[in-house]
């Protein structure tokens, strides 16, 4: 298993394509397709895990800002393994290098949302230190 900072869009595009069909949603279209690779380590940032040549998973993430803690916050806005390739590590692997990442650069913490029906995925997380923010409540602006 190797993670490497993404740095061919279209290779990470098609791991995004296969989230939205686990996630049942549409993928991006073409004009999002092309924000995403212009944006690719400008706006957001992404590690992809590899067996052998083939890209099984990715993590996108990016950084805001805590004003109590005065201190960066590592965003995980995805993190997603191929379904066949799952139970094999590279979920933990990327999960692991996106702490590691948030600890170089400093942040406080590493802040994420899971959906509700995803309780693998909550399990993952728990098993692996995190702990659900009962007392937020997230909002949303769409645009």
């Amino acid at each position: 298993m190797i993670i490497k900072k993404a740095d061919d869009a279209d290779l990470l595009l098609g791991l995004i394509c296969e989230l939205a069909h686990y996630e049942h949603l549409e993928p991006p279209d073409e004009e999002a397709k092309q924000r995403l690779r212009e944006d690719l380590n400008r706006r957001y940032e992404a590690f992809i895990a590899f067996d052998d040549e083939k890209a099984i998973g990715y993590a996108m993430f990016y950084y805001t800002y805590s004003s109590f803690l005065a201190k960066p916050t590592f965003y995980l806005e995805d993190i997603f393994v191929l379904e066949e390739q799952r139970g094999k590590g590279a979920g933990k692997a990327l999960f692991s290098r996106c702490v590691e990442e948030a600890k170089q650069k400093g942040c406080g913490r590493v802040d994420f949302v899971v959906l509700i029906w995803n309780e693998n995925a909550q399990r993952f997380y728990e098993k692996h230190g995190a702990k659900p923010m009962d007392e937020w409540i997230l909002y949303r602006i769409s645009l």
